[in-house]
């Protein structure tokens, strides 16, 4: 899949366009549709970026968090401070894991 999202322009809003108008958004649905049919994912993240030209441009966000990544023994201590002990270590660290990542 390209880092960018074929189909799917942005831009600044038009000067005159009201404050609560943060970008606009331009698809060109034949491309557009044809970038998301070749994709498997079930989600598509995109940023909204600048260039330091000042163009706004999208971008794929292929992030995925490792497998193995897990929180930290600072913040474990800090949620069963905060969560009653009928709580095991397994709940308690996928909840931590929803909430953190």
């Amino acid at each position: 899949m390209s880092k960018f999202p074929e189909g799917l322009y942005a831009s600044k809003p038009h000067e005159n366009a009201p404050e609560f108008v943060k970008a606009k958004l331009s698809i060109k649905r034949e491309t557009l549709l044809k970038f998301l049919g070749a994709s498997n994912e079930d989600w598509i993240n995109i940023d909204l970026k600048e260039s330091k030209e000042g163009k706004w441009y999208c971008q794929i966000d292929d992030y995925k968090r490792p497998e193995d990544e897990t929180f930290t023994p600072s913040i474990e201590k800090k949620l069963k401070e905060n969560f009653p002990a009928s709580i095991s270590d397994k709940d308690l660290q996928e909840d931590a894991n929803d909430f953190l990542f």
